[in-house]
């Protein structure tokens, strides 16, 4: 009973496109609905008993599994984002990197990203603001989701 409602508390927070995408009963979806407009507490812990007793009516393996797939996709998203910032890391600092990138994602403007390191590094060195470091990191983003789009 209590982790039906720990999963409709989930199903509140969720923003509206989400929760569309969910194919969850009308009744339910109301209910979850009204939750957000409640603001007294007293009124909120009933709603949730209300969506708790509704959710024992339907199938919540698949809203679990959706919730975790979103879950597990920011978590994946945040690794993605970590492989950049090493990619970057490594160009900046070793001349050999730029090689082996442009081996992984050859569609890559190389004469772009060359200068984009060098103008990082330039603006490290002067202590200025990472504008060509921020630039480098859209490029890393768009060459390797070009990549992947294509295979």
């Amino acid at each position: 009973m209590e982790a039906l409602q720990d999963l409709g508390g989930k199903l509140v927070e969720l923003p509206r496109d989400k929760l569309d995408k969910l194919d969850l009963p009308e009744t339910l979806r109301d209910a979850v609905l009204e939750a957000r407009r409640i603001t007294s507490n007293g009124a909120i812990r009933r709603q949730m008993q209300y969506i708790g007793r509704l959710m024992r009516e339907v199938d919540t393996e698949p809203i679990a599994d959706q919730l975790q797939r979103w879950e597990g996709k920011h978590t994946a998203e945040n690794a993605h984002f970590h492989q950049l910032e090493r990619w970057r890391e490594r160009l900046l600092k070793d001349e050999t990197a730029v090689a082996e990138f442009m081996r992984l994602y050859p569609h890559t403007n190389s004469q772009q990203l060359r200068t984009l390191i060098r103008n990082s590094q330039r603006e490290h060195a002067a202590n200025k603001p990472p504008k060509s470091s921020r630039e480098l990191f859209r490029l890393l983003r768009e060459a390797t989701e070009n990549q992947s789009s294509e295979e």
